[in-house]
């Protein structure tokens, strides 16, 4: 016997077929029937992107360095932690802080430092410029920094240990600040850290073949210059004294000549701006050494650093006229012998 065809219809026609069937037996009575009508499928929308996330924080460390690099918490705890506990007065009073950080000097030397090597100690002539988040500016020397010489040790700190436990510097502070440990102010702590640019001085002025100075001149942001000066010059400024190991040096007070007798010429509308300035002082034989002038200000590194024009009683013969003295360095490289410039500079901004 044959057996009947098996009907098959697909899911559309019978949808269709049933809608058909709906239209016959003439309204809802008589065995007819209404079917639903058939609901389109909303289409199931994407997934919305998920925002990126945000960069971690970081600073850039660049300028006259072989490496720069830009450096995050994380490069940073990769390093030797430096603890270090630090007091300063501020508008709203004395200030204590704890911090861990890294040492500064370190940080430059692994960067690379780059040096004129046909100058002597060319980086006791090379500094290093601060920059927060604001534009605010303050220039460290090389020497200054250097534990041969200056040993300020400054850090870039990144976290706070006031409560005892490392937590992230506070938002008016962090992620990175730069130390200034020993200042009697707080203006060379630069908050916010987002640059560390390594430079060259601008200095320009050269020897004069060596020898016996018999004067110097003061040049750049001074008011004024250039102003010349001779022994009789430095002998009419207040004197003052400094004891350096065996030696007794009396001369001027570098900050007083050049802040006080002579003038800064301070760029205008910046706040502390004598702080992203510096000093470079040249000898005869060409041989140069900066010094900052936030270094040197008896309000916060308070260096006192000395034009000396005598020395142990007697003139000081064969260092020349003058010589700039630093006390408190470990070597005498940064003291400079028959001066005969000193040139004063604002570091510009970072490129």
């Amino acid at each position: 016997m044959r057996r009947a065809p098996s009907l098959l219809i697909s899911a559309g026609a019978a949808a269709a077929l049933m809608l058909l069937l709906g239209g016959c037996g003439g309204g809802n009575h008589g065995g007819g029937f209404t079917a639903a009508p058939v609901q389109p499928t909303a289409p199931t929308p994407d997934p919305a992107p998920q925002p990126e996330p945000a960069p971690a924080a970081s600073f850039q460390l660049g300028g006259a360095v072989d490496h720069p690099a830009r450096l995050d918490v994380a490069a940073l705890s990769a390093r030797p932690a430096v603890p270090q506990s630090v007091a300063y007065s501020s508008g709203s009073g004395a200030q204590t802080r704890s911090y861990v950080g890294v040492d500064l000097w370190s940080l430059l030397v692994d960067a690379g430092l780059q040096a004129d090597p046909a100058r002597k100690n060319d980086l006791l002539s090379r500094y290093v410029l601060a920059t927060g988040a604001d534009g605010y500016k303050v220039v460290f020397a090389l020497g200054e920094l250097n534990p041969d010489f200056g040993r300020k040790g400054s850090t870039v700190a990144y976290a706070d240990t006031a409560s005892g436990t490392a937590v992230p510097l506070s938002a008016a502070d962090g992620p990175f600040r730069v130390t200034a440990p020993g200042d009697v102010k707080g203006g060379r702590y630069v908050s916010n850290l987002v640059r560390l640019d390594v430079a060259a001085s601008a200095a320009t002025a050269v020897g004069s073949g060596g020898g016996i100075s018999s004067g110097f001149a003061v040049s750049g942001a001074v008011v004024g210059a250039p102003v010349q000066f001779d022994l009789a010059a430095l002998q009419k400024l207040a004197p003052t004294t400094q004891v350096v190991g065996t030696d007794t040096y009396v001369g001027v007070s570098l900050w007083t000549l050049l802040n006080n007798t002579l003038g800064l010429s301070v760029p205008p509308g910046s706040k502390n701006a004598s702080l992203a300035m510096y000093a470079v002082a040249t000898g005869s034989d060409g041989y140069r050494a900066t010094v900052s002038l936030g270094e040197i200000d008896p309000g916060f590194g308070n260096k006192p650093a000395l034009v000396a024009y005598e020395l142990n009683g007697a003139p000081l013969g064969a260092r020349g006229v003058a010589r700039l003295v630093v006390p408190g360095d470990l070597k005498a490289s940064r003291s400079v012998s028959n001066l005969v410039a000193i040139e004063v500079f604002a570091a510009p901004s970072a490129p």
